[in-house]
């Protein structure tokens, strides 16, 4: 219960305050390319190696694992891309937790010089 009071909170500082809480205009397009390489990088280096089962010249070989690995790299460029999305929106939150924190002991610094006056 003291968590959902301590959110409860939180939220009516923040719309005391009038912050902006909602997050950027390229948060949601950039995570969704983000999934989307991954799925795609990942399907699309397990195809080339498949591919390169089948074939028997070393040639075509080593071209479809260097399109595999290619693939690969293309998945791990979609993950940065969705943590980074991901860790942005939690340092987004922080800062305004922060804000909001420092606000209040600023509040609190100055009723107390207010009062000792």
């Amino acid at each position: 219960m003291l968590t959902e009071e301590r959110r409860a909170d939180f939220h009516q500082q923040v719309a005391d305050h009038k912050l902006k809480t909602d997050a950027s205009k390229s948060d949601r397009p950039v995570r969704i390319i983000g999934i989307l390489l991954m799925i795609a990088g990942v399907v699309g280096a397990f195809v080339a190696y498949n591919a390169s089962l089948a074939q028997s010249d070393t040639r075509d070989i080593t071209s479809s694992l260097i399109l595999a690995v290619a693939c690969l790299g293309l998945a791990v460029v979609g993950t940065g891309m969705y943590l980074a999305t991901a860790v942005t929106k939690v340092l987004r939150l922080w800062l305004l937790r922060q804000l909001v924190e420092g606000q209040a002991h600023t509040d609190q610094i100055a009723a107390a010089l207010r009062e000792r006056s």
